[in-house]
C-alpha cells in the first residue's frame, strides 16, 4: 500500500512540474507577443502624429491658397467680378 501511495505521490509531483513548466513557457510566449503589439502601438502612435502634423499644415489657408494660385490657376477676384445678390 505504501508504495502505491508513494507512486501516486510521484506522478503528481511529475504532473504539477509539467505543469509548472508549461505555464512559464506560455507565459513567456504572451510576453513576447505582448511586446510586440505594445511595440507596433507605439509605431502606430509615431505615424498617427506625423499624419496630424500633414493634415495640420495642408490645412493652412496659405497653403491652400498657394495650391489654388499655383496648381488650378485660380485669382482673386477684381471688384468689378464681384456680385452681391440679395433675397
Amino acid at each position: 500500500m505504501g508504495a502505491l501511495f508513494m507512486l501516486m505521490m510521484l506522478a503528481a509531483v511529475l504532473a504539477s512540474a509539467l505543469g509548472v513548466v508549461w505555464t512559464r513557457h506560455e507565459s513567456r510566449v504572451l510576453f513576447v507577443s505582448l511586446t510586440a503589439l505594445q511595440n507596433q502601438r507605439d509605431d502606430l502612435n509615431i505615424e498617427y502624429g506625423k499624419l496630424e502634423l500633414e493634415q495640420a499644415t495642408y490645412a493652412e489657408p496659405r497653403h491652400i491658397d498657394d495650391e489654388a494660385r499655383q496648381r488650378l490657376g485660380m485669382l482673386e477676384p477684381t471688384p468689378q467680378d464681384i456680385r452681391l445678390l440679395s433675397q
